[in-house]
């Protein structure tokens, strides 16, 4: 107040000199206050550094393990769609070596295909002839692992091989036939591969990163990788991941500087783990050059700013409290990016405001998308949603809009398959995964971060593969067709032939008064041969009924149902409903083969005394009800859309192979005691 009045005298010089005395004096006070509050902000800036540091190193690790476990799986299921491989049916090593060639040209960092029996020795080896004598296979342990399981394995790196001259990491399929492991098929996979996504994992320099096996050998390293290849990793490496599949740890580098290590265990490779390193000294520098700086202000303060430590204090809890909550806000943020970019490796990202229609994408998503705008390296674009939607099949466009609605309304993760259209090329197949991040208090944040893939080659190989199946179907079809109509017009005329001799034979020999024995002979003769048209007959019917080709499908079952039922002595009824008009040929050879399963699975497990055929015939689809009052069974939790143990005991996959050639569908439903109810619904498209 005495300060405020001597301001207010601007007549007294006296005064003046108080006021400059004053002021020195508060600017000196207030001096102390503010270099203990910079040592304390440079101290949580320090704090806050050193945990971001350590949020970079999470998210690298979980990047590389994300790309590292997306490019293993991306090569098993190249792998797998070999192991379905024709040639492998009979088998025909040949063709399948031309096929494993032409497939190892098309990777190149496929160093070897290798083909071996359940006993694990090598049929095929790329490495050496077709003609070569293979012993037995490497890597024993995850050849028997497959064996156990049936399932794809991947390897730990083997030793240096002896003619590829590598340290290779196996990975290992199963070849099944008829539900029989027939061969193990594997490749012997570069490590360059890995050992380049760790490269360009942009650690910061000084930073060591490993990728370890299974049983700790290591894959790749940032550095000495080359002496370290395939050599143990340190005590501390082993005892984390034999701990917990991911966490910290510290321990010392073979370089010598101690490090704090984040490690993660990669997904689906049976037990890799990548890890990275951070020197402690530069990690804990900044925090241990803040606290040298706090304790000199706090000397410096502690005879003079005592009546500000309250306001200092409160001050600096709103502060802290304030920074706390951004940065646990940014935090949670960086986590759902940091969570969908590691599922991303190096495809596409986008983020998507619902808010502002707007769609910002990396250039690989803008390419993947189809977008006519260049989008430079290293940059994103940002367009309307409008532009995002005009690049997507009309057809999916409404499904995708479904899914991403869904997505942002229920918090669940959005993964949607569809096509887009690529600048002067046909559509192409690309898949959409991500999340909608819920920062505040589980409300929507209106974002949806999401990673485009391109998978086209798998579409391209599902088309492929069904392709060649309903190829064979048609096959087996004419074949059968053929045989049907061999059996009927020659085979059946001999036999109708050898009928008439036998009834001539009789009739000679009746006129020459023969003896009763040559006649009983002959009319068994002619019941015999009788038996024999009629079985010819009934085989040829199996094979391919004539009616199917001549009169339809109603003709067909109605024949197939009444004689399936004398013959067997089980009622049998059919109704068809809807339009009478022809089904086309493919979809009527599926649906009677489907009733003819279905009826022998009835025969074979359900002793039923009735069995129901419904046949309903809609504008888009064709619908079959089987319906028997048989047993019964307790069925699986997942008996309509997969394979259960159940399945090959009814017999159920050869009608699922048939209907996935149709994108038909099949549900069933079943009761101990009741019976069971097959429904099959194959689409049909509309006669122009």
């Amino acid at each position: 107040m005495s300060a405020g009045r001597e301001n207010g005298d601007a007549g007294r010089p006296e005064i003046h000199r108080g006021n400059g005395r004053t002021f020195v004096a508060l600017a000196v006070a207030a001096a102390i206050p503010v270099l203990l509050l910079s040592g304390w902000v440079a101290t949580l800036m320090a704090q806050q550094q050193r945990g971001l540091t350590r949020s970079a190193a999470v998210a690298s690790a979980a990047r590389v393990a994300e790309r590292v476990a997306s490019d293993i799986a991306t090569q098993i299921a190249v792998l797998r769609a070999e192991a379905a491989s024709a040639s492998l049916d009979r088998p025909d090593l040949a063709a399948f070596y031309a096929e494993a060639e032409r497939l190892r040209r098309e990777h190149p960092l496929w160093e070897t295909v290798e083909l071996a029996g359940p006993d694990g020795v090598q049929v095929v080896n790329l490495l050496r002839s077709l003609d070569d004598e293979l012993g037995p296979t490497a890597d024993r342990a995850s050849f028997d692992a497959v064996v156990r399981t049936g399932r794809p394995v991947v390897g730990g790196i083997g030793p240096l091989g002896p003619i590829s001259g590598k340290r290779l990491v196996a990975l290992r399929v199963p070849v099944v036939r008829d539900g029989t492991l027939r061969h193990v098929l594997s490749v012997g996979l570069a490590t360059s591969a890995v050992s380049a996504i760790l490269r360009d994992a942009g650690a910061p320099e000084g930073w060591v990163g490993t990728i370890v096996d299974a049983a700790g050998n290591t894959i790749a390293r940032t550095r000495a990788e080359a002496e370290e290849l395939g050599h143990p990793a340190g005590a501390a490496l082993l005892a984390a991941i034999r701990r917990e599949p991911q966490g910290f740890y510290t321990g010392s580098t073979l370089e010598g500087p101690d490090v704090e290590v984040v490690y993660r265990t990669l997904k689906d490779t049976g037990g890799w783990s990548v890890h990275f390193g951070m020197p402690v000294a530069t990690l804990n520098a900044p925090v241990s050059r803040s606290y040298l700086l706090l304790a000199g202000g706090s000397v410096l303060s502690i005879g003079l700013g005592l009546a500000l430590v309250g306001l200092v204090g409160r001050d600096m809890a709103q502060r802290r409290a304030g920074e706390q909550a951004r940065f646990a806000l940014a935090l949670r943020s960086s986590e759902e990016q940091g969570a969908v970019a590691a599922e991303a490796a190096e495809l596409g990202t986008l983020r998507w405001d619902t808010a502002e229609e707007t769609v910002t994408a990396s250039r690989r998503a803008a390419e993947l998308l189809g977008w006519e705008a260049e989008v430079p390296e290293g940059r994103e674009m940002t367009a309307d949603a409008d532009i995002a939607f005009r690049a997507v099949d009309a057809g999916d466009r409404e499904r995708m809009a479904a899914e991403v609605r869904r997505s942002l309304a229920e918090g669940k993760t959005l993964d949607v398959e569809f096509r887009v259209f690529q600048a002067g090329s046909a559509s192409r197949w690309v898949r959409l995964t991500g999340r909608a991040p819920r920062l505040r208090q589980g409300d929507p944040a209106g974002l949806v971060y999401g990673v485009v893939s391109d998978i086209e080659p798998r579409k391209r190989a599902e088309a492929e593969r069904l392709d060649l199946l309903r190829r064979l179907g048609e096959a087996q079809e004419n074949e059968q067709r053929r045989i049907a109509r061999e059996l009927h017009d020659q085979v059946g005329q001999t036999v109708t032939g050898l009928s008439l001799g036998l009834k001539g034979l009789e009739r000679l020999l009746d006129a020459h008064e023969t003896s009763t024995e040559a006649g009983r002979q002959i009319q068994w003769l002619q019941r015999l041969a009788g038996e024999i048209g009629r079985d010819i007959h009934r085989a040829a019917i199996d094979l391919r009924p004539t009616a199917l080709d001549d009169l339809g499908l109603r003709e067909a079952l109605a024949t197939l149902l009444r004689e399936w039922g004398q013959r067997h002595g089980v009622r049998s009824d059919l109704e068809f409903v809807g339009d009478a008009s022809r089904l086309p040929a493919a979809v009527e050879s599926a649906v009677y083969r489907i009733v003819q399963e279905a009826l022998t699975n009835v025969l074979k497990h359900a002793r039923a005394a009735t069995v129901s055929v419904c046949v309903d015939r809609r504008p888009n689809e064709v619908q079959v009800i089987i319906e028997d009052d048989g047993v019964g069974f307790e069925p699986g939790p997942a008996v309509s859309v997969g394979r259960t143990p159940t399945e090959p005991r009814l017999g159920l996959s050869g009608i699922r192979e048939r209907l996935t050639l149709l994108n038909g569908t099949l549900a069933l439903e079943a009761s101990p005691g009741i019976g069971t109810t097959l429904f099959v619904r194959i689409p049909v498209t509309p006669a122009a």
